[in-house]
Formats: C-alpha cells, structure tokens, sequence
C-alpha cells in the first residue's frame, strides 16, 4: 500500500465569483516527485497557495490531510511548522543582504539572549549551501551577485534550513538556462534520495518527464487525471493531450513567409556597460529586418540579447552608444523611448511584471497605456469609451481569460498577463516589434497562440524581431536567425539551413575564434 503525505480532498476556490479551483482532489506518495501541469490560469499555483497558506483555511472549501492529519492552516508560518515549504516563480530573496542571512530569513539563529549567533549562522549556511550545490560559496556576498541560478539554489537552501518535508517548486526552472536547469533538477533527485517530497509546477514537458514520479493534470480548475511513472506513458504529447482536451500535433502554426522590403537595419551598433563605461557590451552590430518577416536572435546566457533589444529600444540599456538605426531606409536618432514609440518600434520586455506591466493597475489600463496620447486622447483628455471598446476588442482577439478588463492584471496566469503586454504593443500599431522571450513561463497552449498572433502580425506586414533561449522555438517560428555570443554576430542562418547543431557549431566557432584572437 503506498505511503501518501499529502491528500487534497475537493478543493474549491474562488476569486470574484469565479471558480478558480473546482472540486480538486490531489495525493502525493511519500518521497516522490510528483509534477502538477496544467495551462496558465488552470489553477496549480492556486492550489498549492492554498496547500502553503498563502490562502489560509476559511478562504477555500475542502480538505488538506498532511501525515495523517486534518490541517487547517491560518498562515504560512503555520504550514511551515508542519514541514510544507513553497518557494514561487519569483524569488523571495533580500538581494543586499549575505547569502547566509538570507538562508535563515525568518528562521535566525539565536542565543540565550535571542540575539542571532552570526558564528553559527554562517557555519550553519556553509554546511547547508554543500547540500545544494553551492560547497565554495562565500556566505557573506551578497545574493544580488550571484546568478539567477544560484539564488534558486540559495532558495532550496531557505528551504532546507526549515527542516523542509514537502517542497513545493513553482516554476522552477522558468528563468534559468539549460546548463542551471540541469543542475537544479540534480538537486531535485539528490532531495527525493534523502527522503524530501517535492511538488514541482512546470510548463517544460521535457523535464517533467525526466524527473517526476507522478504527474497530475489540471484544466479549467479540475483535476483531469494523474500519471504514474511505470504505468502511463509520461511523453510530452500525452500531456498536452490532457492539458489542452486535444491531441497538439504541430507546436508551431504553419505560416508562408513572404518577406517584402527591409524595414529596419541595425548598423555598427555598439554599446558599452552602463556602469562601466569602458567595458563593452555589444560591438559592432550589423543586422536587417524585412517587412513580414520574423528574424530570430539565438544566443547562450550573456550574449548580449537583451542589451542590443534595450538599446536599440529608445537607449533603454548602455552608455556610450554609437551606430545607426534606418527605417524604411531612412536614418533615424531615437534619444529616448518615447522617440522609439513615435518611430513605430516597440519592445515587449522579457520581465514582464517589472518591466512589462503595471500589476496593481486593471487590464484596460494596461493594454491601453503605450497609445493614449495618439489613439484614445483628444485635445489631452482621454476618451474612455473609445479605450474600453478597443480593451474588450483585443481581450476578445487574443482570448485574454479575464472574467473584465476591469481585472486587476497581477491577478492573472503569467501566460494571459504575456497576452496583456502584446496587446499593449499591438494596439500602439508598430512597425517594428521587438519580442524577448515572449513564451518563457507559459504552457504549450498559450505558447501557440503567441504564435499565432506573430504570424497575424508578420502577415500584415510587420517586422518582428524574436529573441528566445529556446532553440526548437526559434527554429519553428523563425524566417532567418541571427546568432549572437560575447556581445557580436556571430553568424545568421538562413530557413534552409536552420538546426540546433548549426547554431551551436557557430556559437562554439566564434568563441574559439575570440580566445585565439587575445
């Protein structure tokens, strides 16, 4: 008979009358990794808020039975007591203080006169950050210098030092390049040998499968079934059949690519570090983008991406800039962003809660915010009808799932919130749309209707610039690709010649290239 930790019995949740959880049942064994899967707004996060506390006993209906037990949780603290330890997509570090103070946040080392021990507390950390991964980590640095991977770490660290027994991982893996996602799922199964549950919530299939015990599908706030290790066939097409009600049997929408004049061209473009000014960043930079054309940018972790979308984007990024920009074969100087947004050129940030929206403001606020002042103001005031009618015609357009415009948009999936900053740009009309890492932390479902609407966009005409560290999604998107490493171009590839290999053979050919040329 299995040993179960965990039984979730008809769970109900709802959020402004609207059911996000709908009679959920969910059972983890003891000691397994059991993946929970489902589209953006299904309601697996909801679900384990509710297992952590976030939203406490009394806000939902159902039971929780932990070890045996009938739990009723009040707050997180509570959870936490009981071994439960939840760790969100967005990390829950004090980036200025020690890596070591941040491990026992919440959880210090104390003596007899409850002041925190500093002795232990390093030793303490140091001990623990071995079990993660991290043995050579100096625990006084401050957790803003490391990578985004190693703060997940220091996060299961966190974890650890509450003498976790079910961790609950959300999204793990979302921010982190294949090389850290390889080493975080290490430390995943390295915790399963030494008997800690996990939970993990993943939109990428391909890890699920390699890692998880069990998997449970949610759609629509229900739970649709679970798969088990041994017994059901745990492959990626079997998944998004259960996630999506349809067998997917094309990831990426066909298109017919029909390129017209060159819209936009990049040339000699070179920026150095803005707080280092002699350091550079990207070194002359030559690339086009046609009209109904969608170009990629490939790259590793640092190539430079993001700081060549930032900069071209109305000098978001970098300091001592110098190049020049053409549209439509004529030059022109973008100072500032406003300058980029009045030229036609839009950038949808890969941060989209920082950088893409503004979580506490409501859907039409946000959607609307880029082209106030040239489509829904007149003589300086805003015509509010004209915005709620174009909020509702893309909420419609791009099956944003939001019960009003009227939604706070923090409230929404990650993937609806994506659809929120696209609408944003699209209902400014650019002509040049720069997208960075527009799928990353959304499920398979919402990933091809972005697609769906960059084909829509190519296809009337404009020029998309798409910047993923997803090569089978360049490869399937794409209509030429660009190929950046240490800040250059490295190469660019044509349809006909487009794979993984090649990409990497020119990533690994310019690298070499470098190190003889020191």
């Amino acid at each position: 008979m299995a040993d179960v930790i965990l039984e979730m019995k008809h769970i109900t949740k709802e959020f402004s009358g609207v059911k996000a959880l709908d009679d959920v049942n969910f059972t983890v064994e003891r000691g397994e990794v059991h993946a929970l899967c489902g589209e953006n707004g299904a309601g697996k996060s909801t679900l384990m808020n509710i297992l952590s506390a976030v939203y406490p006993y009394g806000e939902y209906s159902g039971e929780i039975i932990y070890n045996g037990e009938e739990c009723k949780f009040r707050d997180i603290r509570d959870s936490e007591r009981k071994g439960i330890v939840i760790i969100h997509q967005e990390l829950a570090l004090s980036p200025y203080l020690s890596i070591a103070e941040n491990v026992f946040l919440g959880n210090e080392i104390t003596n007899i006169k409850n002041v925190i021990d500093w002795s232990k507390t390093r030793k303490k950390a140091k001990e623990i950050l071995e079990k993660v991964g991290l043995p050579d980590e100096n625990v006084n640095l401050p957790v803003n210098k490391l990578s985004v991977g190693k703060q997940q770490l220091v996060e299961i660290a966190k974890a650890l030092a509450k003498k976790v027994e079910l961790l609950i991982l959300d999204e793990p893996t979302a921010s982190l390049n294949d090389e850290d996602s390889k080493k975080l799922l290490n430390i995943i199964l390295g915790l399963k040998e030494r008997g800690i549950t996990c939970i993990m919530i993943s939109h990428k299939l391909n890890e699920l499968s390699q890692v998880a015990d069990s998997i449970t599908v949610i759609r629509d706030g229900k739970t649709i079934e679970t798969l088990k290790k041994g017994r059901d066939d745990l492959n990626e097409d079997r998944i998004i059949k259960g996630m999506v009600g349809r067998e997917l049997t094309n990831r990426y929408p066909p298109r017919e690519s029909k390129p017209g004049d060159i819209a936009f061209e990049v040339k000699n473009w070179t920026v150095h570090h803005p707080d280092d000014p002699k350091r550079v960043v990207l070194k002359d930079v030559n690339f086009y983008v046609r009209k109904g054309e969608v170009v990629g940018f490939a790259g590793l972790m640092g190539a430079g991406r993001t700081e060549l979308a930032m900069s071209i984007f109305g000098k978001s990024y970098g300091s001592n800039l110098f190049g020049e920009l053409y549209k439509d074969g004529k030059k022109i100087v973008l100072r500032d962003v406003q300058d980029a947004i009045r030229n036609g050129i839009a950038y949808a940030s890969e941060d989209r809660k920082d950088c893409g929206l503004v979580l506490i403001n409501d859907v039409r606020w946000n959607m609307t915010l880029s082209s106030l002042r040239d489509r829904f103001s007149r003589h300086c005031v805003i015509d509010k009808n004209e915005e709620i009618l174009a909020a509702e015609e893309y909420r419609k357009k791009l099956n944003i799932k939001t019960h009003s415009i009227k939604q706070i948009t923090g409230s929404l999936s990650g993937g609806n919130q994506q659809k929120v900053v696209l609408s944003k740009w699209i209902l400014a009309n650019p002509d040049i749309l720069i997208l960075d890492e527009p799928t990353r932390g959304i499920d398979v479902g919402a990933k091809y209707e972005i697609y769906e609407i960059i084909n829509d966009l190519a296809k009337a005409g404009k020029a998309v610039i798409f910047i993923s560290s997803e090569m089978p999604e360049l490869l399937g998107v794409c209509d030429r690709i660009y190929v950046l490493n240490q800040g250059e171009i490295a190469g660019e590839l044509e349809k006909e010649d487009f794979s993984q290999e090649m990409i990497m053979k020119i990533i690994m050919s310019h690298t070499r290239r470098e190190k003889q040329a020191i």
